[in-house]
């Protein structure tokens, strides 16, 4: 491992660009993104040491820190590439770059570079080297990247900094007493079974790093996948305190990554939509560190950083299939994140205007293209749901999400395509999603499934534009004109569509069921109290377009703002 800037450029291989534009990707397409990861990372390292090299600091300095990673990393190769190349470790670099480039904040600067001397720590345990930091404690606390965490009880609360020493894979940390005097405690983080830890362990001292595993049906090597809520870096950008689950917690992310792993467990090529688990290297828990309250049986929120190849934010759902799909689509997120960093794909002002069909916000092309990518990967995955579904209920699940996602996505790439804003390269990547999609919208999805699909799409695009688009009836759909008053909306009808009602009640149940015309007199009742309420309208417009199809309609659906004032009428 070395922060020399090597002058061989990397050239990705057409068929492995092929692979990743066509929204899918195998090892090897992964494997490489990986490599320009790893180079990227090491060149940003070599700038951030840069900046730190003359910071004045009570730790030991970041050179020293440099230079026992590196003779670690000559020791014991492996761990410590794993080390460089986990999420956090590229979530730390980059904001320590905010950090002196003042873009950023957190703890101060001195406490965060010496970060890096913990990962030197845990790169000496590995290599069995020995070595002696003064390092940064957090109320008696040290997050070694990659193994855990050290916590001294009785330790001086606060920023302090305490002394860690490592020899034969023994590590020592001595820090400033509450009272008076130090503490110290002594543990093998990587033998977490021998005796002293089992000892430390009833002291509270060390917590090691969960992993989540998985083993095929085949036997072949478990895969395991870190499940990190200690470091203080696994979070999109900001310093974060640790969070440790319970174990019961702990144990239903076990079941649901399991049966996760066993849905993505497809035979067959790397198509998009098909992930295979050894591809995440970690996931953060985010939200809740017990099982009550019971979560919703969808994922609530997901997030993944550029800077964390690799890595997803997820809370926890009720569902495997649900943690299945968000597995997809995240990773999804870190493929195009690394192929941003290869490729110029856009010239993107950053403007906020483009309907994204996922959102309720207006998006950046950026961030439109990222939503391409990954609910193309969504899609994928629902397509192969629905080729193994079995019994009714299934079928017409996995064949309302695969239309819902296809259309969805393809209407983001038209956009795309027809932003004028793709480099070369960009537009060779949204056609190849394009061709992807142009050939999943010829399959064949059931009449019921489809019509709720492209009927939930309607109302999206329509409520989108009830409640953030002026009423401007000249203005062209690519020169909006936002209301001042937007604000986020619940999305009721992406998953609230997804059942095939067997006795509505609601006017969105009815116009689930295909019976518009009842739909119609229930929104129309709603909107007799509240002319302008954009739910029901927009469910009134779908469902007035549904009954009387034509010019007028596709009018009224184009432009769904217009008709905010006067209010309708059956």
């Amino acid at each position: 491992m070395t922060s020399e800037q090597h002058l061989a450029p990397f050239r990705m291989p057409d068929r492995l660009f092929a692979e990743l534009a066509a929204g899918g990707g195998s090892a090897a397409a992964v494997a490489f993104l990986e490599r320009a990861e790893r180079a990227r990372r090491l060149l940003l390292l070599r700038t951030l040491l840069g900046h730190l090299d003359a910071l004045p600091t009570p730790l030991t300095p970041v050179a020293e820190a440099w230079r026992v990673l590196k003779e670690a990393a000559e020791t014991s190769p492996e761990p410590v590439e794993r080390l460089l190349l986990a999420p956090p470790t590229g979530g730390w670099i980059s904001h320590m770059l905010r950090r002196v480039h003042g873009t950023a904040t957190g703890p101060p600067l001195w406490a965060e570079a010496g970060h890096l001397s913990a990962l030197a720590l845990s790169a000496s345990l590995h290599a069995g080297t020995e070595t002696a930091f003064d390092v940064p404690l957090t109320d008696g606390r040290l997050p070694l990247p990659g193994l855990g965490m050290v916590r001294l009880p009785g330790a001086q609360e606060g920023l302090t900094a305490g002394r860690a020493t490592t020899a034969g894979g023994e590590l020592t940390v001595t820090a400033p007493a509450a009272t008076t005097g130090s503490v110290r405690v002594t543990c093998h983080p990587l033998r977490r079974h021998a005796d002293d830890d089992r000892s430390a362990a009833r002291e509270d001292s060390w917590l090691p790093l969960r992993t989540l595993t998985h083993t095929g049906p085949d036997g072949t090597a478990p895969v395991a996948v870190v499940l990190d809520d200690l470091d203080p870096y696994r979070d999109l950008d900001d310093h974060l305190p640790p969070a440790r689950l319970d174990e019961d917690e702990a144990q239903e992310w076990q079941r649901l990554f399991d049966e996760a792993a066993r849905i993505l467990a497809r035979p067959g090529g790397p198509g998009p939509g098909r992930v295979d688990p050894a591809m995440i290297r970690a996931i953060v828990p985010f939200g809740r560190t017990g099982v009550s309250p019971p979560p919703l049986p969808f994922v609530q929120v997901s997030a993944s950083s550029g800077d964390s190849f690799g890595g997803m934010l997820i809370v926890r759902p009720a569902s495997a299939i649900a943690l299945a799909e968000t597995l997809v689509h995240e990773l999804q997120h870190s493929k195009l994140a690394a192929l941003l960093h290869l490729f110029p794909l856009l010239e993107d002002d950053r403007a906020e205007r483009y309907y994204a069909p996922w959102r309720t916000d207006p998006r950046h092309l950026t961030g439109l293209l990222h939503g391409a990518y990954a609910f193309t990967g969504v899609a994928g995955f629902w397509r192969d749901r629905l080729a193994g579904a079995e019994g009714a209920e299934a079928v017409e699940r996995a064949g309302y999400f695969f239309a819902l996602r296809r259309l969805q996505s393809r209407l983001a790439a038209r956009t795309l395509l027809t932003s004028g804003r793709l480099t070369v390269q960009g537009r060779a990547l949204v056609s190849g999603l394009a061709r992807t999609l142009d050939g999943w919208l010829r399959e064949e999805v059931s009449p019921a499934a489809l019509h709720r699909a492209r009927t939930a799409a309607a109302l999206h695009r329509t409520e989108w534009r009830l409640r953030n688009v002026v009423p401007a009836p000249a203005a062209a759909p690519s020169d909006l004109r936002f209301r001042p008053d937007r604000t986020s909306w619940p999305d009721l009808r992406t998953h609230g569509f997804a059942p095939r009602p067997a006795a509505p009640r609601t006017a969105d149940e009815h116009l689930a069921a295909g019976d518009a015309a009842a739909a119609l007199v229930r929104y129309a009742d709603v909107l007799a109290d509240a002319p302008a309420e954009p739910h029901a309208l927009a469910g009134w417009i779908v469902a007035r377009t549904i009954l009387e199809p034509g010019r007028a309609a596709r009018r009224m659906l184009a432009r769904p703002e217009e008709l905010l004032e006067p209010s309708p009428r059956v």
